[in-house]
C-alpha cells in the first residue's frame, strides 16, 4: 500500500508492484539506500515467492477501502484510495516511516520506467534469480 499510496494517482498491476516491492525492501541490491530486509542468501527469489502475500495483501487492503482494484482492458490495476494515505500517515514506527522513504525512492528512481524497461532493468541485473530459484525448486530425481 505504501507503493501505491507514493504513486497515486497511477496505477500498477501486480507485476509492477512485485519489482517495486522487491525494491523497496532490498534497495541496496539497486545501489539504493540501506534495505529495509536483511540480505540473505537466494532473496532474490523473493520476487516470485512474495506474489501470493501481495495479493492477499492486496485483497486485504481492498476490504478495508484502502486500495481499489480497476479491471481494465489490458488487465486488472491497483491503484491507492483517498483513506490509503492518512492510514499510512497514522503508522508511526520506525519501519513504516523508513518503509515510506524507501517507497519514495523506488518511484523516484525507476518510476518513470515502463513495464519491458523495468523488466529489462531486472532481467539484466538480477539474471541469477532465476538460476538461483530453480536450483532450489527442481524436484529430486526419480528412482526407477
Amino acid at each position: 500500500m505504501a507503493i501505491l499510496a507514493e504513486a497515486c494517482p497511477d496505477e500498477f498491476d501486480l507485476r509492477r508492484l512485485l519489482y517495486f516491492d522487491y525494491l523497496v525492501v532490498h534497495s541496496s541490491d539497486a545501489d539504493g539506500p540501506d534495505s529495509l530486509h536483511p540480505n540473505t542468501p537466494l532473496r532474490n527469489g523473493e520476487l516470485l515467492v512474495r506474489r501470493g502475500i501481495i495479493e492477499r495483501g492486496l485483497l486485504l487492503f481492498i476490504g478495508r477501502s484502502l486500495v481499489e482494484r480497476h479491471a481494465r482492458a489490458d488487465g486488472i490495476f491497483y491503484a491507492a484510495s483517498d483513506g490509503a494515505g492518512p492510514f499510512l500517515e497514522c503508522l508511526q514506527s520506525a519501519y513504516s516511516q523508513t518503509l515510506r522513504e524507501r517507497a519514495a525512492w523506488a518511484l523516484d528512481t525507476f518510476g518513470s520506467l515502463d513495464d519491458d524497461e523495468l523488466k529489462s532493468y531486472f532481467d539484466a541485473r538480477f539474471e541469477r534469480w532465476t538460476r538461483e530459484f530453480q536450483a532450489v525448486q527442481q524436484p529430486p530425481e526419480l528412482q526407477l
